[in-house]
């Protein structure tokens, strides 16, 4: 059991630590975290074990009291406009978690998403709490349809106005004062109008913050402006103002167009469809639209919803789902999923999922997801940040005091030099350097069919050095196809199809299936048959016109139905050494006709292969349940790959462990479903053809919504881009921290350089992992 309290009574951080240990002491109690600053206790706990009511005596015995909650607790999820900061999430977390309503907050940077559960009355609460803070909130009903056709970036976002006014204010005050037009008077008051009109929403958030034992950005630069003001540096505080709202205003607007890039997917479903209930047709919001209604899609319009075609033939355009450049071609039975494409003729579709649930919405919802994960490098940054800070801060108060007190050095210069530590001091740009990368590359890959489920993952997938196949369905197409007829007996093979076909099709076996399969392929009609009969193991067998004909193997002709096999014995051993399934079909007295079946190496399989190799994988390796025979045949057709035969579930998640103890990261591609334990052994397991299957996109670290191999190097290299990308952005926020740290005490930077400094290197990164949005697949 998870649960989250408010509690009452709790004075100081003494009293968080004495309850900690109190309560992990209890028999079941697995985990226990509390949170002074907003006096709620996270537990994990067994039942039966332990129950709630035990743990509430040990906290009021204790001398603490839990806060009543409403039994009527949900979750709330709003999207946040304005957030452009990755450390000013984190604040907006702890602000909306320390209202005490809420039992617990997340807050997705990456998707611009906060998830809060609380007690069912917290709603306005937070969404005056954001206000607050310096952003908006939106309620997120869930649908699909939320209407992305808002007002423009710069019309709609709160800091837009007060830079531009800042910024001509300054830009004012500077003109005349270069040009000596007015005097010193007026120009101060120009600079300190700019300073109040771009500073009230800073100091106002970080005031706010303040209460909330917060402290931000936005408290650090209000005070290094308002510094500058009282040592006579108007100019240089109007400056910092400036520079820092325009600097938070373009990091607002890139992260605006990354955001935009995933829930842009909205747009390929259409907001409504028209519908047949009743015999009546009628144009339904896709909301209103239930499971079982029939849509009907003419040419040329998007699917609106997940179904089952009932009526008609059409290729579809599925690469807003599944990345696919070629449209495929469906008919009735066949899955449709909105968002795809109706090119050609007209279709009538049952609903088989609500627009909540069908494959967009999820997807959607699962890159956000997806983006907030933090990777081990955002893990990193996060906790140097957080020694990182207040070291700094630390050093810009002993700046400001040492030098004077101790050394006599004049007091102005020592604050000066304080005020640009207190700007320097911030994270933004080391904190925003990996997640922004994150962003951009899970949602590119999205855009490209692939589904990556989180930063760590997307990190790993990049150091794979060995990629593990699964043969059937992965490296081959799952689906048996009819590779040779022989017909003899002087037969012609259209006859010997005919007859085949006609027997097989009251068969439901996947070799009876491809007989027939490959006869309607040639456009042969079936015979008629009577007296269908199946031998299990063996083969099946019919009567046509009075003659009784048998299909099966080999084996059964030669030691059951004492049919000679020798002259065709050769060519049977020889299919087989193929890796091919070889039927016999005849009467009693002789053999008419040889099939052979096998399960095809995919098209793309070889040169996905070699490309791999080209893109650094040290080794490639097909793992199989089948015989040594048909594993060396197939990897012969694919060349450069080893192959691991005649393995069982446990054989396969051995296999994987071996590779990893030699060559460390291992990537394992399948179909989500089968070989899930060796899928869940690898580095990183991936699933192909995931679109529309529920257990592969959950499951799944990466999901291939195709059943398209050729995805997977681009996968790789996309990986190993974000990672280098990732590396870049923290060198480089690093090094400018380093630098101007340097600057500031040898005394040649300037606090309007500082500030400068900060913001561009935040734009700068944020400009750098904005790069993997661009990356196309071939």
């Amino acid at each position: 059991m998870n649960r989250t309290i408010t509690l009452e009574g709790m004075h100081c951080a003494d009293c968080a630590v004495k309850l900690e240990r109190s309560v992990s002491r209890l028999e079941g109690v697995n985990q226990v975290s509390v949170n002074f600053a907003t006096a709620k206790m996270s537990l994990a706990y067994t039942e039966p074990i332990v129950n709630f009511e035990i743990i509430k005596k040990q906290i009021n015995n204790l001398g603490y009291g839990i806060q009543q909650q409403s039994s009527e607790n949900r979750v709330s999820v709003f999207r946040i406009d304005g957030m452009d900061c990755a450390d000013c999430a984190q604040k907006l977390e702890k602000r909306v978690g320390s209202l005490t309503a809420v039992n617990q907050v997340t807050v997705n940077y990456g998707a611009a998403k906060m998830t809060v559960d609380h007690n069912g009355t917290a709603d306005q609460s937070i969404l005056q709490t954001v206000k607050q803070a310096g952003y908006t909130a939106t309620l997120d009903t869930g649908n699909i349809t939320r209407s992305t056709a808002e007002a423009s970036f710069w019309r709609r976002n709160n800091k837009v106005l007060p830079t531009f006014l800042s910024g001509l204010l300054f830009a004012l005050a500077w003109v005349l004062t270069v040009g000596d037009l007015v005097n010193q008077v007026f120009s101060t008051i120009l600079y300190a109008a700019a300073i109040v009109v771009g500073g009230f929403r800073i100091a106002r958030t970080g005031f706010y913050g303040l209460k909330s034992r917060i402290i931000g950005m936005d408290l650090l630069m209000t005070v290094a402006a308002v510094g500058a003001a009282l040592i006579g540096q108007w100019e240089e505080g109007a400056a910092v103002v400036f520079l820092f709202s325009l600097g938070e205003t373009l990091e607002a607007y890139t992260m605006d167009r990354t955001r935009k890039s995933i829930r842009g997917l909205m747009e390929f479903s259409p907001k409504e469809a028209l519908v047949r209930r009743d015999g009546r047709e009628s144009m339904i919001a896709i909301e209103d639209i239930q499971i079982g209604d029939t849509v009907i899609i003419k040419p040329g319009e998007k699917i609106a919803m997940d179904g089952v075609i009932l009526k008609g033939h059409s290729t579809i355009n599925q690469a807003p789902i599944t990345g696919e450049s070629i449209p495929v071609e469906k008919s009735r039975g066949d899955e449709v999923f909105a968002g795809t494409i109706n090119q050609q003729g007209a279709l009538e579709v049952e609903v088989t999922k609500l627009s909540k649930d069908n494959t967009l919405s999820r997807i959607i919802s699962m890159v956000e997801d997806a983006q907030a994960q933090k990777a081990p490098s955002q893990r990193f940054v996060d906790v140097f940040s957080k020694y990182y800070t207040p070291a700094v801060l630390i050093i810009a108060v002993g700046l400001a005091i040492i030098p004077p007190v101790f050394f006599g050095q004049p007091f102005q210069m020592w604050i000066y030099r304080s005020l640009m530590m207190l700007v320097v001091s911030c994270p933004c740009a080391l904190v925003i350097s990996t997640p922004v990368s994150i962003v951009s590359a899970i949602g590119n890959a999205a855009r490209n069919g692939i589904l990556i489920k989180g930063g760590a993952h997307l990190e790993r997938l990049g150091a794979v050095s060995v990629v593990a196949f699964d043969k059937t369905g992965t490296l081959t197409a799952g689906m048996p196809q009819v590779t040779v007829v022989i017909a003899l007996d002087g037969r012609k093979e259209e006859e010997v199809l005919s007859i085949a076909a006609g027997i097989e099709s009251s068969s439901e076996h996947p070799v009876a299936e491809a007989i027939v399969r490959f006869a309607e392929q040639k456009g042969i009609r079936l015979k008629e048959i009577s007296s269908f009969s199946s031998v299990t193991g063996q083969g099946v067998k019919a009567t046509i016109q009075g003659e009784e004909y048998f299909i099966g193997s080999p084996k059964w002709f030669i030691h059951d139905l004492n049919v000679s096999l020798e002259e065709i014995k050769a060519k049977i051993q020889e299919l087989e050494q193929q890796a091919q399934t070889v039927m016999v079909m005849g009467t009693s007295e002789q053999v008419i006709a040889i099939f052979a079946v096998a399960d095809e190496v995919r098209a793309n399989s070889k040169s996905t292969l070699e490309q791999l190799k080209r893109i650094g994988i040290k080794k490639t390796v097909m793992l199989t349940g089948d015989n040594r025979g048909t594993a060396q045949a197939v990897a012969a057709k694919l060349g450069d790959i080893e192959y691991y035969a005649e393995l069982l579930p446990q054989d396969k998640v051995a296999s994987m462990k071996k590779l990893m103890a030699e060559y460390g990261h291992v990537a394992m591609i399948g179909d989500g479903v089968n070989d899930a334990p060796a899928l869940a052994t690898a580095t990183v397991g991936i699933a192909m053809g995931a679109a529309g299957t529920d257990t592969a996109l959950e499951t799944a670290d990466v999901a291939l919504m195709a059943d398209d191999l050729s995805k997977l190097p681009y996968a790789i290299s996309l990986s190993r881009r974000a990672l280098k990308i990732i590396k870049q952005n923290i060198a480089f926020s690093l090094l400018v921290k380093v630098v101007f740290l340097v600057m500031i005490f040898m005394g040649t930077s300037t606090l309007w350089m500082a500030v400068l400094a900060d913001t561009g290197s935040s734009l700068i990164v944020i400009a750098n992992g904005m790069r993997l949005l661009r990356k196309k697949s071939d």
